[in-house]
């Protein structure tokens, strides 16, 4: 890469970061959408951006886990089933023009419901989901991840919370560590995507570190629940505009 396009990157990627994580999200679906637009190689894309992702989920679900918002039983109800299949989705290599659709609509409703009367969304009383719910569920949004390479983050987030299942900040602590072992699964089941990792991925581990501090110190001390919900619905506005027009 030329040194402006490593630079564009950069900042691309820690202002993807900050905006990500203040909702518990690791980026990836930003980082693709950032290396789309500079005609990156699509089999450097899908490492890179998962690499990034670990990263930043990693910071992400320390720094809630530290502030005691994590729920680590809900984590847990649908990593178990979540991981796996994000490892064996990242080994399959599915025409986009099958899922982007139908995830890129999909993230719109979830992001309209967000959008619309969030107070009333993020103050009400929340219920733990029965296993029988959350196993098949991960099941298939960690397969999802794999796919798409991302963390799954993005498809976890609006279930959680239009389910009632965690109420906001904490669904952000559930999602990060969540994204973080999808992350590292995806990558694990294309270990060899691994050899096509840019040379300049410390520049851009550096610049998505950044972007993190930012958004997760926003996310942990700053955004008001209701505010948290409008975020996560921009967020689901690019990631569903994303894969439906790239």
């Amino acid at each position: 890469m030329d040194p402006t396009t490593v630079a564009a990157l950069a900042i691309l990627f820690a202002l993807g970061a900050a905006l990500y994580s203040s909702v518990g999200h690791g980026g990836a679906s930003a980082y693709i959408a950032a290396m789309a637009l500079f005609s990156v190689a699509p089999e450097t894309m899908k490492p890179t951006a998962l690499a990034l992702n670990l990263l930043v989920a990693g910071f992400g679900a320390w720094r809630y886990w530290r502030r005691g918002l994590t729920n680590g039983k809900l984590v847990l109800a649908f990593a178990l089933t979540a991981t796996p299949a994000a490892f064996l989705g990242g080994g399959i290599h599915l025409p986009a023009i099958y899922y982007k659709p139908l995830v890129g609509i999909l993230l719109w409703l979830a992001a309209a419901r967000l959008l619309w009367h969030p107070k009333a969304l993020a103050d009400r009383p929340v219920e733990a989901p029965s296993p029988w719910i959350t196993l098949p569920a991960g099941a298939v949004l960690g397969l999802l991840a794999g796919l798409t390479g991302t963390g799954g983050g993005i498809f976890l987030s609006p279930l959680i919370i239009l389910m009632a299942w965690e109420e906001p900040r904490r669904t952000s602590g559930v999602v990060s560590a969540f994204i973080f072992l999808n992350s590292a699964a995806g990558l694990a089941g294309n270990a060899a995507s691994v050899g096509h990792l840019p040379h300049e991925l410390p520049i851009f581990l550096l610049s998505v570190a950044g972007g993190a501090v930012i958004g997760t110190w926003l996310g942990v001390e700053r955004l008001p629940r209701p505010w948290l919900l409008r975020t996560l619905g921009l967020v689901l506005t690019i990631a569903g505009a994303k894969l439906l027009f790239t």
